[in-house]
């Protein structure tokens, strides 16, 4: 083996996060890290809505390849340490068993209102905990990016006051993708306005019982459970991965308006849950089409076998099972990105957004219709970040941003010249 393989680490780690509600096993966020351990920066990143740390793989392994002096880290927010992942450590066929029999642990929210509490605030001070981490006392850069409602919480962090020091202090530059505050959505048809007595009633309810939301499970047509979609996706691309060719197994288990008529493989059937013909746009790829025998066909940026390595598990996986609505309450309540008699309200400490002084780098694909980069102009211009980097492409997908292969992938190709240019900070 040679010293640079040797120096090479793919790895999924726990952080100690803040104290907070809840069993002690429960104070902790998962890590993926990927890349060589002598790097002097790392790039840590957030997935959107319903994205964990395995979303990241192929992005981590790509840009470490493409620098050597480059680590990334992607990190699952402490409620992934509530989804029951261990039947995913078996096979595709006893995995299958163990989620559609019901045998798996569900959370039950009266039993989890301790999350209840679990808002921007634990969120923020969890991935501080990861960034300083990542620092490793000052020896190495860190640079603090997401994807989707992931680029919101890391403005955000960067804006943030962690007890007298400003978020954007810990950090050599911002990233991000398809998302952030102020108008950065409305491109794709989500514009927020959250009124003080509707952002009350919205905590009420959080505290009587709507810990955890369903979006993703109803809005896919996956299921009822906070869980559905996650487990579907999961299962289908273990088998995508175990047997791609042989006949799917899910076919005539998943929900009507998912069957397909005919034959189809297991990659087949993967292939139509993520592709851009069929799937909603922020779940969909560019990876190929089902031919007339039901077998996957590679076609596009994207490599089916890609994303089925990133959702296959068993830890990480790529969806985040119980997606947090005090998080969703406060990310809406802080989308004009400063201090606001709401965000007073709900504990939101923005008080640095105008401060912020390091680099930011934005790209947007085609799904916001350039409201990501406007977004990221404004925040450059009411603050004194120093140089903004925008890029697009909207010929990928949201999906495809994270999964497409390099040759293909202008997100990819320009943070890596993003990151190898930027300035060292002085300590």
């Amino acid at each position: 083996m040679s010293q640079e393989q040797q120096d090479w680490i793919e790895t999924y780690e726990y952080v100690r996060g803040v104290q907070a509600a809840g069993p002690d096993e429960l104070q902790q966020v998962g890590v993926l890290k990927i890349g060589n351990r002598n790097a002097r920066r790392v790039l840590v990143l957030l997935g959107g809505r319903e994205g964990a740390a395995g979303v990241f793989k192929h992005t981590g392994r790509t840009l470490t390849s493409a620098d050597n002096n480059l680590q990334v880290w992607a990190v699952d927010r402490r409620e992934q340490n509530l989804a029951d992942l261990t039947g995913f450590g078996d096979t595709a066929e006893q995995a299958t068993e163990y989620y559609l029999g019901g045998h798996y642990q569900v959370q039950d929210p009266a039993k989890a209102d301790y999350a209840a509490d679990w808002g921007l605030e634990v969120l923020l001070e969890d991935l501080r905990r990861v960034v300083l981490d990542a620092s490793d006392g000052g020896r190495r850069e860190v640079v603090l990016g997401g994807v989707s409602v992931g680029g919101s919480e890391a403005l955000l962090y960067g804006a943030w006051d962690f007890n007298g020091t400003p978020g954007y202090s810990d950090l050599a530059g911002l990233a991000i993708v398809d998302g952030g505050v102020l108008n950065a959505y409305s491109g794709a048809g989500m514009e927020f306005e959250l009124p003080m007595e509707a952002a009350q009633g919205w905590l009420a309810a959080i505290r009587s019982g709507a810990v955890f939301e369903d979006f993703t499970s109803t809005t896919t047509g996956l299921g009822e459970r906070p869980e559905s979609a996650a487990l579907w996706y999961q299962l289908a691309a273990q088998h995508a991965l175990t047997d791609p060719d042989g006949p799917s197994v899910l076919a005539d288990r998943l929900p009507e308006a998912f069957r397909v008529n005919g034959p189809v493989t297991n990659a087949g059937l993967f292939g139509r849950l993520v592709d851009a013909a069929q799937a909603h746009p922020s779940y969909s790829v560019q990876a190929g089409h089902l031919n007339e025998d039901g077998a996957w066909v590679d076609g596009g940026p994207t490599k089916l076998r890609t994303v089925a390595e990133a959702f296959a598990g068993p830890r990480p996986g790529a969806w985040t099972w119980y997606t947090l609505n005090r998080v969703m309450l406060d990310l809406v309540a802080a989308i004009d990105f400063k201090e606001t008699e709401l965000t007073r309200f709900l504990g939101l400490r923005l008080a640095h957004g105008a401060d912020i002084n390091i680099p930011l780098y934005a790209f947007q694909s085609g799904l916001t219709n350039g409201t990501t980069g406007q977004a990221a102009a404004s925040v450059t211009a009411a603050s004194k970040i120093p140089e903004l980097s925008l890029f697009s492409d909207t010929a990928l997908t949201h999906q495809d941003l994270v999964y497409a292969q390099w040759e293909d992938n202008r997100f990819l190709q320009t943070l890596n010249q993003f990151l190898r240019t930027l300035p060292q900070r002085a300590n």
